[in-house]
C-alpha cells in the first residue's frame, strides 16, 4: 500500500497519524507560513511515540528558499538537534536567487544529515525550479531519499503529467516521489495509481476561539479528512 505522511505541527497530529498507521509525520512549526523548524521539545515528544517516523522540517524562517551562510549554520545545528531528539529524517530545500538548485548549499546540508544518520527529503522548493526533472536527477545523485512535489504546479491535480514523468524516473533510479499540495479524497486514488510512493497532506481545521489580536489561530486535527482519504484508498 502507498505510504502516507501527515504534515503536522502538533503531538496530536503525530498521535492520530500513528493510530491510523501512517508511515511518517513531517513535523513543522508555523504551517500558515509554509512550515518552519519545530522546537526540540516537540520533536522529542513526537519521536517518543516510536510507531511513526518523525521527519523534521529544517527551515529557519518563512520566505524564500535562498539560504545565507547564517541560515545554513542554523539549519546544520537544527539537524544535529533533530537527530538528538530522535528524528528519523529531515526535510529541506535550498535554491539560488534564480530558483535553480543551490548545489553547494544542498550538498553541505546533505553531508550534515548523513553524518547524523538521518534520511533527507527535498521539499516543494523543487516546484519552484525551472526544470524540476533536471533537479530531480541532481537530488538523486546527492542521495536524497525522496522529494515532495506537486508536479511543479499549484496543486497535484494540475501537476499529474509531470508527476508521471517523475515516477518513470524513479522506476530506474532509487528515489521516492511523494505527492503533496492539494491531496484530497478526489485525487488520492488517482495519485496512487500513478505509482506515487507516498501521499503527503495536512489534516487540520480551525477552531473559532476568542483569541488575542495578532497572536495567531488555533487548529485541531481533522480526523474526518484522514478517514475519508483512507476510505478512498481502500
Amino acid at each position: 500500500m502507498i505510504d502516507l505522511e501527515i504534515c503536522g505541527d502538533s503531538f496530536e497530529s503525530a498521535l492520530l497519524a500513528a493510530d491510523y498507521k501512517f508511515k511518517r509525520i513531517e513535523l513543522c512549526a508555523n504551517l500558515t507560513e509554509g512550515g518552519t523548524t519545530p522546537s526540540f521539545g516537540m520533536i522529542q515528544k513526537c519521536a517518543s511515540l516510536k510507531t511513526i517516523e518523525v521527519h523534521v522540517m529544517i527551515r529557519p524562517r518563512p520566505g524564500s528558499f535562498v539560504c545565507s551562510q547564517t541560515d545554513l549554520d542554523i539549519m546544520a545545528r537544527d539537524m544535529v538537534a533533530a537527530a538528538i531528539a530522535g528524528a528519523k529524517g529531515v526535510v529541506f530545500g535550498c535554491l539560488t536567487k534564480e530558483n535553480e538548485l543551490d548545489l553547494q548549499a544542498t550538498l553541505y546540508l546533505a553531508e550534515v544529515a548523513l553524518k547524523q544518520k538521518l534520511e533527507f527529503t527535498f521539499h516543494r522548493a523543487i516546484d519552484s525550479t525551472p526544470n524540476s526533472l533536471k533537479t530531480l536527477e541532481h537530488l538523486h545523485k546527492l542521495g536524497f531519499s525522496r522529494i515532495l512535489t506537486s508536479g511543479s504546479k499549484t496543486s497535484v491535480n494540475e501537476g499529474m503529467n509531470l508527476l508521471k514523468e517523475m515516477v518513470s524516473f524513479s522506476q530506474k533510479n532509487p528515489i521516492q516521489i511523494m505527492a503533496g499540495g492539494g491531496v484530497n479524497t478526489t485525487n488520492a486514488k488517482q495519485l496512487a495509481e500513478l505509482g506515487i510512493h507516498a501521499l503527503h497532506f495536512t489534516a487540520r481545521k480551525k477552531i473559532n476561539n476568542n483569541l488575542p489580536t495578532g497572536m495567531g489561530e488555533d487548529f485541531e486535527v481533522d480526523e474526518e479528512k484522514i478517514k475519508q482519504i483512507l476510505n478512498t484508498l481502500s
